[in-house]
């Protein structure tokens, strides 16, 4: 019992913590990544009517313009490499959760002209910054003068701070839309444009579509790009990683059921002559093996509900336990810097719980059959012969 009870805990902690991974992917990551892009080649100021065909499309659940590139973002001596998004704040809202996960100032404070930046914490914890303090934007892309090569620098203002609790937090610096263009020489137009679908897992055959038809409205080729070729190897390395765990560790609900057959393999055993008696009475092969799978299955039956009843509570709270366990040590046991959620998930799902369920019950009734077989077979003579 206290063999099942462990293997059918674990199993339905480990399994809610892997839901409680993909979740997190689906809601912080692919909350603040796009899920699809259209990117042009070059710079399209008829964007707002492209955006409104598209949006008009079944199935899509926003869309916003987008301009991007790459920069090193210097302060106080620090520096750290980011990515540059140029939004617009009226729309942002539409494909990402940033706006609602800012920690500091707000995202509409980023206005055109004004090269204010929005950081995230990990970029801000980086640098030493917080609110109205100056960064400076290194942008890799020289200027050739008479005095040699110099590169291209520009100071931003901190007017807000996100944490959406990702890797991201420490990748992403947000300006408004128009200086973005600036920043980059992309002119008065928009580079890409930003797609939120309704079913992300659409997004690889709708944007397919969507850039064909946009493609051929404009009448010029259209790159696009969708959540998967970003973000789709840690998705399925989580898929994976869950069917993968939840087989081995089924192992030991496997390895505890076959604890039952040993346990009733030396029940028999010890028990032949009460068993030769009680056939010798009348007792039927068939009454025979049915008291030991009775047996037998209520081990099974008992060490899979105490196993039920300390899971659930364990995959409920696992989060508050580990957080509490982290403020005590005083370290962060899943540092941001190395992995994409900064906390240990956890989402239980009915499913998983009546699936460990059965799947123990059935073993620990498999697990009858041959002790209870054994017993069936005893011959009453033979046992009785040899005893006094």
């Amino acid at each position: 019992m206290a063999g099942l009870t462990l293997g059918v805990a674990v199993l339905i902690l480990v399994l809610s913590v892997l839901n409680g991974f993909d979740q997190e992917l689906r809601t912080r990551i692919l909350g603040t990544v796009p899920h699809a892009l259209l990117e042009f080649e070059t710079g399209r100021t008829d964007a707002t009517l492209l955006m409104d065909r598209i949006a008009a499309m079944p199935g899509i659940q926003g869309v916003a313009p987008l301009n991007q590139g790459q920069g090193l973002l210097l302060a106080g001596g620090q520096s750290i490499s980011v990515a540059i998004l140029g939004v617009d704040p009226s729309r942002e809202a539409n494909v990402s959760i940033l706006p609602q996960h800012m920690t500091q100032g707000v995202l509409s404070e980023l206005t055109a002209g004004d090269f204010g930046v929005v950081l995230g914490r990990g970029v801000a914890n980086a640098l030493g910054v917080t609110l109205e303090d100056m960064v400076t934007l290194l942008i890799p892309d020289a200027t050739i003068t008479a005095a040699g090569v110099i590169p291209r620098m520009r100071r931003l203002t901190v007017v807000g701070i996100f944490e959406v609790g990702a890797q991201l937090d420490s990748q992403l610096a947000l300006v408004a839309l128009d200086d973005a263009a600036r920043l980059y020489r992309l002119g008065e137009g928009v580079s890409a444009i930003r797609i939120q679908f309704d079913d992300l897992f659409a997004a690889p055959q709708r944007i397919r579509d969507i850039a064909q038809d946009v493609s051929l409205q404009i009448e010029e080729p259209i790159r696009y790009q969708d959540w998967t070729r970003t973000q789709g190897n840690l998705f399925e390395a989580i898929q994976l990683e869950k069917t993968l765990i939840g087989l081995l560790l089924a192992l030991i609900v496997a390895v505890a059921a076959f604890n039952i057959v040993s346990t009733l393999v030396m029940v028999v055993t010890d028990k032949r002559a009460d068993i030769a008696i009680l056939k010798t009475i009348g007792l039927s092969p068939m009454a025979v093996m049915g008291i030991f799978m009775v047996q037998g299955t209520v081990v099974g039956l008992v060490g899979t509900l105490f196993g039920v009843l300390l899971g659930i509570p364990l995959a409920l709270t696992i989060t508050d336990l580990l957080a509490w366990l982290e403020s005590l040590l005083g370290f962060y046991i899943f540092n941001p810097s190395a992995y994409f959620i900064s906390y240990l998930p956890s989402e239980l799902y009915l499913n998983d719980v009546l699936s460990v369920v059965a799947f123990s019950v059935m073993l620990s009734f498999i697990a009858t059959l041959y002790p209870a077989y054994r017993a069936s077979r005893i011959v009453p003579a033979e046992v009785l012969n040899y005893e006094h």
